[in-house]
C-alpha cells in the first residue's frame, strides 16, 4: 500500500468526519428542553428526524462494489462517502402532530425540522397557573439536506465462495463532540452453482450488513432571570453544575440485498435490490435547568430557576427516533487500475443515498 494512497484515504476520511459532526454541532440551540422534560422530547424527535433518518441511510451504503466474492486470502481495504439526502416533505412538522402538555401553546401550525428553512419556527408558551414560565422559538433549521457518513471497512475472501467485511471508525474526538462506527457484514456468491457460471461475465451474490454509529453532542442550557427574579439554586452552582449536557445518539442500519454485477476490463457495473432498516436512539446526560412556579403565601405567584427546576437526564423519557424500513434498489460502476478501485452508486429507497468510495483489492 503506497504513502500516496493512504494520505488520500487520511484525508477523505477527516473531511468526512469533521463535516459529519460539524452538521449535528447544530443540535446546540435547546431552547425548548425548558418546558417539561416529555415536551422537550416531543420536539428533540420532530426536529432531528430527518438528519437521523438520513445519516441511518448513509451507514447501509458502500458495502458493496462487486458482486463477485474475494477468493479465500485476498481482500479489500475500502473508505466510502456516503451522503443520505433528507426527502422535502421531511423539512418540517406539525405541532398538532405531538404530543404536547396542557401548560405548553400554541398546538398547531407548523415548524421547520432541522433540514428545513433557515427560519425560526413558532413562539412557543410554557405557563402555568397563568404564569409565564418559558417564551421560546421552535428552533431554526439549518437548509442542509445533504448528510455526510464516512465508513472505512476490510473485506476478506473466505472458503466457499464467501466474504466478510468488517467496518470499524475508533471513537474519535471531532468538533466539541466525538464518534464511533463499527460493522460487519457477510456475502455469498450464489453464481457458483449456476452451471457454466464461468462462462459469463456476470456475478450474483446475496448479502447482509449491519452497522452500528454512536455520537455524542455537547448541548448548552443556561438559567437566566426571569422578571427581575435571578436564579436562586443552594445545591448547584451557576459556574459548573450546568456544563455536562450532552446529547449521545446511536444510530444502527441493517442491510440485506440480492447483487449483480457485470465485470469488463478495467470498469464493471452492479447494482442491488434488498431491504433496509435503520433506527436512532438518543439518551440525554447532565444538569439541565427549567423555570419553575414559586407561589408565596402572601406574595403573587412568579417564576424563577431554583433547585426544584433542575433536571437529570434520566428524567427525559427514552427518545426513540421514529425510523424507516422499506425496499432500496442501487446502481453504480466500479473502475479498477492494478489494485485501486474507484466506485460510485445511487441509492433508491425513502431516504436516498448517493455514494463514492477509493479502495485497494487483492485477488
Amino acid at each position: 500500500m503506497n504513502t500516496l494512497f493512504l494520505r488520500r484515504i487520511t484525508v477523505l476520511m477527516s473531511t468526512a468526519l469533521i463535516t459529519s459532526s460539524s452538521v449535528f454541532s447544530q443540535l446546540n440551540n435547546v431552547d425548548y428542553l425548558r418546558s417539561s422534560p416529555a415536551d422537550g422530547v416531543e420536539f428533540i424527535e420532530a426536529y432531528v428526524t430527518p438528519w437521523a433518518n438520513a445519516f441511518g441511510a448513509g451507514l447501509n451504503g458502500s458495502w458493496y462494489n462487486s458482486a463477485k466474492p474475494h477468493k479465500f486470502g485476498g481482500f479489500d481495504i475500502t473508505m466510502g462517502v456516503n451522503v443520505g439526502i433528507v426527502p422535502s416533505s421531511a423539512e418540517s412538522f406539525d405541532l398538532s402532530t405531538l404530543d404536547l402538555s396542557a401548560n405548553l401553546s400554541p398546538k398547531t401550525g407548523t415548524a421547520p425540522t432541522i433540514a428545513g428553512p433557515k427560519n425560526d419556527g413558532p413562539v412557543m408558551t410554557y405557563s402555568q397557573s397563568g404564569v409565564t414560565l418559558a417564551t421560546f422559538n421552535t428552533p431554526s433549521g439549518t437548509a442542509w439536506k445533504y448528510i455526510p457518513v464516512p465508513t472505512l471497512q476490510l473485506g476478506i475472501g473466505l472458503p466457499l465462495g464467501t466474504e466478510v467485511k468488517v467496518r470499524f471508525i475508533p471513537r474519535l474526538p471531532v468538533k466539541d463532540g466525538d464518534i464511533m462506527l463499527w460493522g460487519v457484514g457477510l456475502m455469498h456468491s450464489i453464481m457458483q452453482y449456476i452451471p457454466g457460471n464461468k462462462l459469463l461475465p456476470v456475478d450474483a451474490s446475496i448479502f447482509a450488513g449491519y452497522t452500528k454509529l454512536n455520537g455524542n453532542v455537547p448541548v448548552s442550557l443556561q438559567p437566566s432571570t426571569l422578571n427581575g427574579h435571578f436564579p436562586n439554586y443552594t445545591t448547584y452552582s451557576l459556574a459548573t453544575s450546568f456544563t455536562d449536557q450532552n446529547l449521545s445518539a446511536t444510530v444502527e442500519a441493517l442491510n440485506v440485498s440480492a447483487i449483480v454485477s457485470v465485470n469488463l476490463p478495467v470498469i464493471s457495473f452492479y447494482g442491488g435490490l434488498g431491504y433496509s432498516k435503520t433506527s436512532t436512539l438518543v439518551e440525554m446526560t447532565g444538569n439541565f435547568p427549567t423555570p419553575t412556579l414559586v407561589t408565596p403565601v402572601a406574595a403573587a405567584p412568579y417564576a424563577e430557576y431554583n433547585d426544584s427546576g433542575v433536571k437529570k437526564g434520566a428524567d427525559f423519557p427514552e427518545i426513540d427516533i421514529q425510523s424507516f424500513s422499506g425496499l432500496r434498489a442501487n446502481i453504480g460502476f466500479r473502475i479498477k487500475l492494478a489494485v485501486v478501485t474507484i466506485h460510485a452508486d445511487y441509492t433508491r429507497a425513502q431516504y436516498n443515498v448517493l455514494s463514492t468510495g477509493l479502495g485497494i483489492s487483492f485477488r
